[in-house]
């Protein structure tokens, strides 16, 4: 089950960004949407091929590698996005303890935006070398 990790990165987004107040709707609401289309995208995907419906086509191997590229540049925006985000409420959300937690948890959807985006990039390249190799 390795897509397992990019499906709890991605829902851990999801869930800091949606409990957290919005500050940058426009920004934090492309964080949403990607994480959202990643989470439900990679878990058609898992179950596909789960169900067996790849069958070791060269066709399942390109999508797969389209898929995670796209998905690795779209979670790197919205890694960047979230980041510049936080750090421009950082001084409003620092004052006392309840607006502090809710900088923390924007730090936290941070952190596992760059950590999903690297596990897509690093399923990039394996998916693209088995490409190569098909």
């Amino acid at each position: 089950m390795p897509k397992l990790k990019w499906k709890i990165f991605g829902g851990l987004v999801w869930i800091l960004v949606a409990s957290t107040r919005v500050a940058l709707p426009i920004l934090q609401g492309w964080v949403m949407f990607v994480s959202v289309f990643c989470f439900v995208i990679t878990t058609l995907l898992l179950f596909s091929y789960i169900i067996g419906a790849h069958g070791g086509k060269t066709s399942w191997i390109t999508l797969d590698a389209f898929y995670h590229g796209i998905a690795a540049l779209f979670y790197l925006s919205a890694a960047v996005l979230q980041a510049y985000a936080t750090l421009q409420m950082k001084v409003v959300l620092t004052q006392n303890d309840v607006w502090f937690k809710i900088y923390q948890e924007d730090v936290a959807a941070v952190v596992f935006a760059y950590l999903a985006t690297l596990s897509y990039v690093i399923h990039e390249v394996f998916s693209l070398l088995r490409w190569k190799s098909s």
